[in-house]
Parts: structure tokens; sequence; C-alpha cells
């Protein structure tokens, strides 16, 4: 195979020899390119972000701010990425530049490299349109979304500790379109560079990226302690935190047949290579209780990168796609070199990051039954109410007919080993009338559901003050529900 290489600013830079465990961050500054910064070295910052040109679903390319500190560099051979420096000069500053500059968007400049590249991302991003002024007024706008159609969410997971986010708001809701020879722009309407497969060694390590699903199920059944990834959102961390080393890694965010999305008539069917954005815009208000807990989900930096099958092959009990997931009933393919199985996701974790997946077998797809339950939420509590680990998560997924709840699922995080069922509180709804007695008596069986523990997070009363809290709250935003079928 030939040696690996990424394409950085408009040039090709070798890849041979760089440690497995290398950061794209790390490697970027030892390469001189110093905007790039570590605030944290666990994706919450920002400071890191850079701009990676991956498939896009309404072009060609789209160009995805990523979290440069997460990602191992060799799992970008053969892409093409920017860094601020790539964007502009002092004297020709990129638009973006240009407004954080004139709007006093930046102070000590730590973090501006970072919130440039992710407003870059949102700039270009292809289907955002800017509001056409109307006769009345000027185009409406709000806090979070601006005339010129730009989502401030894009910026949420780009910290600053000392400018204040006002001027760097109005630098973003300043941008219009970009102009018709911004060859960042035009770059969208080619493909992204083909994924080359990879086979490579480096710090006594072996890294492999597949370029076909089979060729990855042979791999991990030769060597069944391969490390799976996909976003490395969340190994990162463990690399960065706590120095964690993989004696073989095994990248599978690129393989076709775990990109698939299907809409049938009887399941929603999302690949597990797909990320959280990706899977989001895909959807496209398929699946409601998912459009629930899409922003909720870390920040749009980390949806960028991670992936549904990667939150679920942790096992983590805090994992929030599982609640949601488990409130839809949903089921994952589990593929290896022997075929393919479904499993529930509600049997599907055995205990703390532990289970049914045997080795030598990956999460493919995940599948939703179809059709979905007619009344649903999520619920995330946390210390910071976007970007954070939640203390409790709870989603629901209720049929109500006629008055009576017919159906019940309640997924449950944060309060076991792993996620769960709310099996006892789903029977204490079931058959009985949708009315504030009822849910009275099924909040204080569900206020006992799981184990919860003390921790930095949150105590064991306090979560289960929240899950009863979670189903009372959800009776009142719903307490004369649409009918089945209406």
């Amino acid at each position: 195979m030939p040696s690996p290489t990424a394409t950085v600013n408009g040039q090709v830079l070798s890849l041979s020899g760089v440690d497995l465990h290398t950061t794209v961050l790390d490697w970027l500054r030892s390469r001189g390119l110093l905007g790039c910064k570590e605030g944290c070295a666990e994706g919450e910052c920002g400071a890191c972000s850079v701009l990676v040109a991956r498939p896009g679903i309404s072009s060609p390319t789209r160009w995805t701010a990523l979290n440069a500190c997460l990602l191992p560099v060799l799992t970008l051979d053969g892409q093409e990425l920017i860094t601020a420096e790539g964007l502009g000069a002092p004297d020709a500053l990129h638009p973006v530049q240009r407004e954080m500059a004139v709007r006093g968007g930046s102070q000590c400049g730590y973090c501006t490299p970072g919130f440039v590249c992710s407003m870059a991302a949102e700039f270009y991003r292809p289907d955002r349109v800017p509001a056409e002024p109307s006769e009345t007024g000027p185009a409406p706008s709000d806090h979070l979304h601006g005339p010129n159609g730009f989502d401030l969410h894009a910026l949420s997971g780009n910290l600053c500790r000392c400018t204040g986010y006002r001027p760097i708001r109005d630098a973003a809701f300043a941008l219009g379109a970009p102009a018709d020879d911004d060859r960042i722009a035009t770059r969208r309407d080619q493909p992204p560079p083909p994924v080359p497969g990879t086979r490579v060694a480096g710090g006594g390590a072996r890294f492999a990226r597949p370029a076909a699903l089979t060729e990855a199920l042979n791999l991990i059944a030769e060597h069944p302690g391969a490390l799976l990834v996909a976003g490395s959102t969340d190994w990162g961390v463990d690399v960065n935190l706590r120095a964690a080393r993989a004696a073989f890694v095994v990248a599978i965010d690129r393989l076709p047949e775990l990109r698939t999305f299907r809409v049938d008539s009887d399941a929603v069917e999302i690949g597990a290579a797909l990320t959280l954005s990706e899977a989001e815009e895909l959807l496209d208000g398929h699946v409601p209780l998912l459009d629930q807990l899409f922003p909720q989900f870390a920040s749009r930096l980390i949806r960028n990168g991670a992936t549904m099958g990667g939150n679920l092959g942790t096992g983590s009990p805090i994992g929030d796609t599982a609640p949601a997931l488990l409130a839809l009933d949903a089921s994952l393919i589990l593929a290896s070199a022997n075929g393919e199985r479904e499993v529930l996701l509600a049997d599907y974790f055995t205990g703390y990051r532990r289970s049914v997946r045997l080795p030598g077998e990956l999460i493919r797809a995940v599948r939703i039954p179809l059709p979905q339950p007619g009344l649903v939420g999520f619920s995330k509590v946390a210390k910071r109410r976007f970007d954070d680990i939640s203390s409790v998560a709870v989603a629901f997924g209720l049929d109500v007919e006629d008055g009576v709840v017919r159906r019940a699922r309640i997924g449950l995080g944060g309060v076991a080993a792993t996620p769960l069922r709310a099996r006892a509180t789903e029977d204490a709804l079931t058959g009985r009338p949708w009315t504030a007695e009822t849910v009275r008596a099924a909040a204080d069986v569900m206020a006992a559901e799981g184990t919860p523990l003390d921790d930095h997070r949150a105590s064991a009363r306090y979560r289960s003050a929240m899950l009863r809290q979670a189903l009372l709250k959800f009776h009142a935003q719903h307490e004369t529900p649409l009918e089945v079928g209406a």
C-alpha cells in the first residue's frame, strides 16, 4: 500500500512514521500550524477545531468541523483538511476572520482559531440560505438563528472565557453568502478524496482501515482484541487523559456498508457509522423522538464525529442514544464473518460496558420499527444544558387510545450499570387511563427504577427524584395527547 498522507491547506503531507496514538492536534502543531490549540483534550472547548472534507448529503462535499484533539491523525490518511491558517492570511482575511476582528470577537485569541473553523463550517453549509428582507422590515432573527441563516448551535462546542459571546454571535450573524470565486465554497461541488485502505505500524502498534466490511470482519475475527474506532470521541478522551494505548486499531468510520440509510414501510434503518449529524439530516423529522435527542447530545462538533454505533458499542450507561432507542423498541444488526443477527436493544446490554456482542462482531445498523409511538419525549438532566454528560436521561414512547395507555416503552440512562427499560413503570401505566392519578402512582414506581448511586454528577436521592419528576412533567406536557392514528 502507498505511504499514508493527508492534504492540509492544499499541501500533501506525509504521515509515515507517525505514532498511532498521535492526535491530529499534536501532529498539526508539530508541523508549525499553531492556530490549533489544546484547551481541554476531551472535545469540550473547541479550541482545536479544524475543517475536514467529508461526504455531503445536499452537496458532494461538506466542510465539517471536528475536534482535532480526539482524532488519531492516521484516521485522516488520504483526506483533506483546512486549519485556521488555511482560511485566510493577515493581508487577505477570510470573511469569518474579518467579521470576528471588526466586531470585537476576540480578546486573548486562544479560542479564536477554533471559533473561526466552526463558524466557517456553518458559513459553508450548503443549505444555509439567508432570509430575504420583507417589505415590513428586516429578515426575522432570534438569539440562536440569524437572518443570514446561521444556526448558532454550530458553535455549541466552542468555549470562550474572556471575550463574551455577544460579539461572536454578532460576527456569525453578519456573514453573507460565500463569494462566487470562493475556492473553499467551490470545492463543495467536487467529491471528497476517496478514503484508501490503510495498513501501517507506528510506535509498536498497528492501524488498519479496511476498504470493505468483509475485510473488516475478517480482521476482527483474526484479532478479536482489536479496537474498533469511528469518531474516536470516546477513545480519544481515554488516550489524552488516561494514557490509553491500543495494540491494534481498526477504523470503520468510512465503510460504505456501515453508512447506509433506509426508510421502509416497517422500519427505519440507520447505518452504525453514520455520524449523528448525518443521521439527523437524513432522518429529516422521520423519528420525532430523535429530533428531541440530537440537540441535547453533546455539541455539534462532537455530533459531527460521533456515531450511533459507537455510542452503543462502548456500552456506556450514560450514552444518550440508548434511552431514546429503548423507548422506540429499536434493535441492532450485528455482523460477523459468519453472518448477521438481529438483537433487541433491550436485550443487548449485560453489565457495565458489557453486551451480548461477541468477539468478531460489530454493529452494522440500528433498526427502529414502524409505526412509532404516538407520544414521545426525551428528558436529560445535566449540570449544563448542552455539551454535558447526563446525570439522568429518560425517553418516553407511549401509545394512548381512547384515553387509555395501550403501550408504554420508557428508556433510562445514568441510573444503573447499563441503560435499561423502566419495566415496572411501563406495567404501572399499560392498560390504565392516562390521568394525573395514574401518572402519580406510576411516578412513585419510576423513582425506584434502576440502582442509582452517589457520584460527582448527582446523588442517588436526586436521581430518584428526577426520575419521578420526568414522568410527571411528561404527563403535564401531554395531558390530552393525540389519539393513535389521529
